[in-house]
């Protein structure tokens, strides 16, 4: 297959690029800048002056986007404006570069987020839940999948991926380890807000999964089926990292370091993949002990 990757270039991007290239596929990654490809890699300049990514699109069989500005960044007001806006625009230009193509792709695959269910510690989402627009994180998602959507009147598939916390060697995970490595993890806030989150190589299985089943189409919840609350997370990172889970982080204190975007690690969702599961993937990592001492070595 011909898989074009918009935002391939990130720490969830090559992981899936690398999976489908070493499964023998040819895989494209629009970017902004130059880059030079190896391998079955080949890196696509757009959203440049000058860019034209369409001929090297003809004959794509998977568009994945997953463009857009990191929510891993203190929310000042301008650079929440970006998040939306870069979101907006990668999926809007998305839409004008398959718009573009004689032969359009047979399903296109972007990237959203479990934060549009908004924050509970008590209720369980799946993708039959209701969605929100409660907070910014929820209402960015929504805008996100309304630009998304448009991508169906050209005929084609359309799945909103909409990711947990994804863990691996590289994005959020790094940063909660390092108060362990110094001895100094422990709770977070309650520590009975929920973390839904997913082994980056399960990300990219879905993803194998969700083109090869044709029957998938609209949200799919890409995460484990298995969240812990944020206690049980720490412990089990301690653990794993053979580092004791005993200093508490005050909500009060995470709050005041950063504002806003403190909801990431203080509220939580318990989200479920149940149309991955009823469709019959098979986690590589479904328990979190096994996904965490597969990524610390």
């Amino acid at each position: 297959m011909k898989i074009a990757i918009a935002g391939g270039s990130g720490f969830v991007g090559r992981h899936i690029a690398q999976y489908f290239a070493r499964e023998g596929h040819q895989v494209i990654i629009l970017s902004r800048s130059e880059k030079e490809g190896y391998g079955n890699i080949e890196y696509v300049q757009w959203m440049k002056d000058g860019a034209n990514p369409a001929p090297h699109l003809e004959g794509t069989d998977v568009m994945i986007n997953l463009a857009g500005k990191s929510i891993s960044t203190k929310w000042t007001e301008e650079n929440k404006q970006e998040i939306v806006e870069s979101r907006v625009q990668s999926t809007r230009e998305t839409y004008k570069l398959l718009n573009q193509l004689s032969k359009k792709p047979e399903v296109f695959i972007n990237a959203s987020a479990i934060g549009i269910y908004g924050t509970s510690e008590q209720e369980t989402f799946t993708e039959e839940s209701k969605t929100t627009d409660e907070d910014f994180l929820s209402s960015t998602v929504q805008r996100w999948e309304q630009e998304a959507s448009m991508i169906r009147d050209l005929g084609i598939r359309t799945v909103y991926a909409r990711f947990g916390i994804v863990l691996g060697e590289g994005g959020v995970l790094q940063k909660m380890i390092l108060p362990y490595k110094f001895y100094g993890g422990g709770p977070l806030g309650s520590g009975k807000q929920w973390m839904s989150w997913i082994h980056v190589t399960d990300i990219a299985g879905m993803i194998g999964h969700i083109i090869q089943h044709k029957e998938i189409s609209g949200p799919v919840n890409m995460t484990a089926p298995n969240p812990a609350q944020m206690e049980t997370f720490g412990q089990k990172l301690g653990e794993a990292l053979n580092r004791p889970h005993w200093l508490p982080a005050p909500s009060s204190a995470i709050k005041l370091a950063l504002g806003e975007m403190s909801i990431l690690l203080l509220e939580g969702q318990r989200v479920l993949p149940k149309k991955a599961i009823e469709s019959g993937y098979s986690f590589i990592f479904p328990e979190l002990e096994r996904a965490l001492s597969d990524i610390i070595k």
